[in-house]
């Protein structure tokens, strides 16, 4: 039964997927501790310390069955999870009891599974990424061609294409994948380093044999699936990390939240509509309403994981010397969200670019609505080439634009340049000649063009390159 008298974080019950819920959940904290330990020790054994195989097997039989009572009891007594956490591994491997977390800090489990946590975080915030540009990339390509008015401070401009302008979100996008995949390429394991990193208590049980001390290192890190390791660290590894880390995720926050800017602007516009349930209700008082929803959640979650960044930014700048314990109620609340708030923001994009819905007839208005004045220039080249002089075509048409925009503007009728030109006999120019000059695809210039070439040599191999399509993902709400 739902306990209701209880804050319930939002993330976990109505926004991201149950996988990353579970990647920042407890069980997994604890077996990912288990494992460490466990790694820990058959390297010190393979390394020669007298640890026997016997024990080693009574770890791994308990590697997954955590008896948590034994673990909070111990907790209120000693206030320290990590030993709790012995203590209550050691009860149920009485064999194995004395040589748990033999020679290490800590942060040698705290700190290694934060990064185990963050490796498999960054890994399915990839995959949903690359998701979500494999469907944009087929949109854009269905939309390549298609004329749209563009807009610079979201005032009428040259035109565009639909497709060409969903690049643009794309690219942003694009770069965002860069620095997960830079975050993972460069990701190091913290490693066995000891309480201020030097490695002291190892190079004790290892007879100071530096060069044991220096592979019982790789060892435990190959174990966990880590090919690079921290030479140096200091109690925990580099809180800048973190802040790294934080920062892809804000940047893909920042793509995002543009993005959806943008789809919530078009929506108004009615050129662009996010996909609409048959069942959903867009506004409890005005039922004809369809409200971009989704958009605004993503809007929403972006602008939280921005601000979050600047946490782990402000706890990496005031670390002291080799630790201080001022970052890890902040790390275990920023983190963990960033990630969960990511999963969301990403599940929601793949929805509303899984159903992605255009309406022409409204797009083709708009332009019809502001081309005429982006023509001008043709037409004034076409009427010089019948004779006319360019410099007095020039001030007429100036003249003929203000009629026309006044005309819009203060009456609130359609754009009747073409018609004032074609009854103005210096340009010597029929309104069907006129309408020709007007075609929205000569006023696209590359941006068909353009798609092909950026899904032919950036997305294209991004998507193939990752090995992932446009899978789907649960939308809780």
């Amino acid at each position: 039964m739902t306990d209701r008298t209880s804050y319930s974080n939002p993330l976990t019950e109505r926004y991201s997927s149950k996988e990353m819920s579970y990647i920042f959940s407890q069980e997994y904290k604890f077996r990912t501790w288990r494992k460490l330990w466990i790694a820990l020790a058959e390297a010190e054994k393979e390394l020669g310390l007298n640890i026997t195989q016997e024990q080693i097997n009574e770890l791994k039989a308990h590697a997954d069955i955590i008896n948590y009572e034994d673990a909070e009891a111990r907790e209120k007594v000693v206030r320290h999870d990590v030993m709790s956490h012995v203590h209550a591994y050691g009860l149920q491997c009485p064999l194995a009891k004395g040589i748990i977390h033999l020679g290490a800090t800590s942060a040698y489990v705290g700190d290694n599974t934060d990064l185990i946590q963050y490796r498999e975080a960054l890994n399915n915030i990839r995959e949903k990424l690359v998701s979500l540009l494999s469907k944009m990339k087929d949109f854009a390509l269905k939309e390549k061609d298609r004329p749209a008015l563009g807009f610079t401070h979201f005032q009428a401009a040259q035109l565009t294409t639909v497709g060409k302008r969903t690049c643009l979100w794309m690219n942003e996008f694009v770069l965002d994948l860069e620095e997960i995949d830079f975050c993972l390429s460069t990701l190091k394991f913290r490693g066995v380093k000891g309480t201020t990193g030097t490695q002291a208590s190892f190079m004790e049980l290892f007879d100071n044999d530096e060069e044991r001390v220096k592979k019982l290192d790789d060892m435990v890190a190959g174990k966990m699936g880590f090919s690079h390791k921290f030479i140096v660290t200091g109690q925990t590894y580099t809180r800048k990390l973190d802040s790294r880390i934080m920062g892809a995720l804000s940047s893909l926050a920042q793509s995002a939240h543009k993005t959806t800017n943008d789809i919530r602007l078009l929506q108004n516009l009615k050129e662009i509509e996010e996909p609409f349930e048959k069942n959903q209700i867009g506004s409890s008082a005005m039922a004809y309403k369809r409200n971009p929803m989704r958009s605004e959640r993503v809007a929403s979650l972006s602008k939280y994981i921005m601000s979050l960044y600047s946490s782990t930014a402000m706890t990496s700048s005031t670390q002291w010397f080799e630790r201080t314990l001022d970052d890890s109620a902040n790390k275990r609340l920023a983190v963990p969200e960033a990630f969960l708030a990511a999963d969301a923001v990403l599940i929601i994009l793949n929805n509303i670019f899984n159903g992605l819905v255009v309406y022409p007839k409204q797009i083709e208005k708009r332009i019809k609505a502001e081309i005429p004045f982006m023509a001008t220039e043709n037409i004034i080249m076409n009427a010089v080439k019948k004779g006319g002089d360019r410099q007095v075509l020039h001030e007429r048409i100036r003249e003929l634009s203000m009629e026309a925009g006044r005309s819009v503007k203060e009456l609130g009728k359609e754009n009747n340049l073409l018609e004032l030109i074609a009854a103005d006999v210096s340009f010597g120019l029929s309104l069907e000649e006129l309408e020709k000059m007007t075609d929205p695809s000569l006023y696209i210039g590359r941006a068909p063009g353009q798609v092909t070439e950026f899904m032919e040599k950036v997305v294209g191999p991004l998507i193939s390159g990752h090995g992932m399509t446009g899978s789907d993902f649960e939308l809780k709400v």
